[in-house]
C-alpha cells in the first residue's frame, strides 16, 4: 500500500526559510524521453531567464577564485503533466498574461532557432502541439496554472 506523502519547505542551509514573491514553474509533457524532457526543461528556461534578466543572481566562484556563471536567484520547479494538462496550463497563463516559453513536438525536427519559430509561427495558439512550457509570475497564479501537473519524479 502506497501512502501519500507531502514534504514541507526545504531549508536554505542555516537561514530561515526564503519566500519569494514570485515562482518559476517548468511544465513538461510526461511521454516523452527522458533525454527529450531534459532538453525541453533547458530550452523552456532560457526563455524566462532572457526575458526577466533581474531574475538571474551573481556569479559563483569557490574557495580557489574559479569562476562561474550565475543562475537563477530562485528556485525552478519541474513539473510533468499529459497533453491535456499542459493545453490548460498554456491557456490559463496566456490569459494571466504571464510570460512564459514553450516547446512543441515539432521543434524536435528543426536546426536553428530561425526554424523553431517558423515552425512555432505556422500553427494556430489553439492548435500548438506541446511538449513543454515554463512560466514567471505571482506565486498563487503560477500554482493556478499548473493544477492538474505533478512534480517530476
Amino acid at each position: 500500500m502506497q501512502g501519500t506523502y507531502k514534504t514541507g519547505p526545504v531549508p536554505c542551509g542555516d537561514a530561515d526559510l526564503v519566500r519569494f514573491e514570485t515562482k518559476i514553474a517548468v511544465v513538461i509533457r510526461d511521454d516523452l524521453a527522458t533525454w527529450q524532457r531534459l532538453n525541453v526543461c533547458a530550452f523552456l528556461v532560457s526563455g524566462i531567464a532572457a526575458a526577466v534578466p533581474e531574475l538571474i543572481g551573481q556569479p559563483y566562484a569557490d574557495a580557489d577564485g574559479t569562476k562561474y556563471l550565475p543562475m537563477f536567484g530562485r528556485p525552478v520547479l519541474v513539473f510533468e503533466a499529459p497533453a491535456a494538462v499542459l493545453t490548460a496550463a498554456h491557456a490559463r497563463a496566456d490569459a494571466r498574461g504571464l510570460p512564459m516559453s514553450i516547446f512543441t513536438a515539432e521543434l524536435f525536427a528543426t536546426g536553428d532557432d530561425e526554424d523553431n519559430r517558423a515552425a512555432v509561427r505556422a500553427v494556430p495558439r489553439t492548435d500548438l502541439d506541446l511538449v513543454g512550457l515554463a512560466v514567471h509570475g505571482p506565486r498563487n497564479a503560477v500554482d493556478k496554472i499548473v493544477k492538474g501537473a505533478r512534480l517530476h519524479p
